[in-house]
């Protein structure tokens, strides 16, 4: 039989992250081009979490991504001298 090669994880954990930070995304292939949005941010959350983040973004007729970036955009504003 032929040996087969080592199994390679969905996502390895970068050598240097520094680097990897600054590094510019490749655009995905099945995603659309957004005009003001360039990164993509993944997150780990309970179910329970999850739900009222929902509930709380029908409640205020927005969708989740756009009640998200208005809290991080409240939490994390630009600083001068901050590259946008």
């Amino acid at each position: 039989m032929s040996e087969r090669s080592p199994k390679h994880s969905f996502a390895a954990r970068p050598a240097d992250p520094e680097s990897w930070i600054k590094a510019p995304d490749r655009p995905s292939p099945r995603a659309e081009p957004a005009a003001d949005f360039a990164a993509r941010l993944t997150i780990d959350v309970t179910a329970d979490m999850r739900g009222r983040i929902k509930i709380a973004a029908f409640q205020r007729g927005q969708t989740v991504a756009d009640m998200l970036r208005a809290l991080f955009e409240r939490e994390f504003p630009h600083s001068e001298g901050d590259p946008r």
